[in-house]
């Protein structure tokens, strides 16, 4: 059993590596991580906007200020034959691992093209073909479901790995300890990450939850455990590294808390009032893309020029796809009775 504590931040000034040196990251890696987390952003403001054009319904939760966690977690993973299950603040993780943008908006905007065939909307998002199985809109409802992914590819004997995103509310509901107590009984390869944002909805978690740290949640369980820098892509990424690793070759799953924040409401409809302008903006100084983007300008991966021509390219991508869900039709009446069972 390993406990993983919380790292502080170095400068990296006076060292002669950049401190992924040790790290399975090449310069085209690194800047694919930073290039996501830009094009969650990116995509995630402008979903603010049209929501507030009306053209988007229902819940909206966006992901601006938590890019790190999905973007460092997921970059660890396989592409191929990897799982992902998470909650409903789900659209940047789906981007980080590659789904089509259109069909992110797309599903947005209710539109039969998108990810879900329209019927999932901002909470659902869904493909199967990358392994994201879906954003789940009750809180602390998907573990099990997760769990169950985890136990299938074990027995199949395939050495895949699921990873399960949740939010800190999540570890409150007793089918997580259910799930986490199946996990260590029976030895499945899997990942809980909590996505850790100070706030269960309005409430921050220090009003809610006794106890500093979540991941003294799965010590009764004697579980792999520990806390990481969610607004760090590096810390991220290297401490997914060792769960992934412990998952894939011993069966043993991990639990994570990551610790990050959001900068704007839970929803699109909170306006945010529990919570003052100076702590947010407290926050924005350790901005995981302003800071990553930085780090890599210091170690010549990036220079100012490319990562300006990457604005554009990402801004007119999110352009399309706003055109292109814009464009698309609505479902079918008739797809109504699709998926229904009596």
């Amino acid at each position: 059993m390993e406990i993983i504590t919380m790292k502080k931040e170095k400068s990296t000034s006076n060292k002669q590596q950049p401190r992924w040196a040790d790290l399975d990251l090449s310069n085209e890696k690194l800047i694919k991580m930073y290039r996501d987390m830009l094009a969650i952003r990116r995509f995630e403001e402008r979903a603010a906007q049209e929501y507030g054009k009306g053209k988007i319904g229902g819940f909206c939760h966006l992901y601006i200020g938590q890019e790190a966690t999905g973007v460092g977690a997921i970059a660890a993973l396989r592409d191929d034959d990897d799982f992902i299950y998470t909650a409903y603040r789900d659209h940047g993780q789906a981007i980080a691992r590659g789904m089509n943008m259109k069909e992110c908006m797309a599903e947005l905007f209710g539109k039969v093209t998108g990810c879900s065939k329209g019927m999932g909307g901002s909470m659902h998002f869904y493909d199967l073909a990358k392994g994201f199985m879906g954003g789940w809109g009750i809180v602390g409802g998907h573990p099990p479901l997760a769990a169950g992914s985890a136990f299938a590819t074990k027995y199949q004997g395939r050495d895949s790995v699921t990873i399960c995103f949740m939010g800190e509310a999540s570890t409150n509901q007793g089918v997580f300890h259910e799930t986490l107590n199946m996990a260590e009984l029976w030895k499945l390869p899997i990942i809980f990450i909590c996505e850790n944002n100070g706030y269960g909805m309005g409430t921050a978690i220090s009003r809610a939850m006794a106890g500093e740290n979540l991941y003294d949640k799965a010590a009764g369980y004697l579980m792999n455990r520990g806390a990481v820098n969610g607004m760090d892509v590096i810390e991220m990424y290297r401490e997914m590294k060792k769960a992934i690793h412990l998952a894939r070759t011993e069966f043993k799953p991990t639990f994570l808390e990551a610790r990050t924040y959001r900068y704007r409401g839970h929803s699109m409809s909170d306006p945010g009032q529990y919570r003052t302008k100076e702590e947010i903006e407290e926050y924005k100084k350790r901005d995981p893309i302003e800071t990553f983007g930085q780090e890599l300008i210091q170690w010549g991966v990036l220079s100012e020029s490319v990562i300006e021509k990457m604005e554009e390219e990402i801004k007119a991508a999110v352009q399309e796809a706003v055109e292109f869900a814009d464009a698309s039709p609505q479902p079918p009446l008739e797809q109504l009775y699709e998926n229904v069972y009596a």
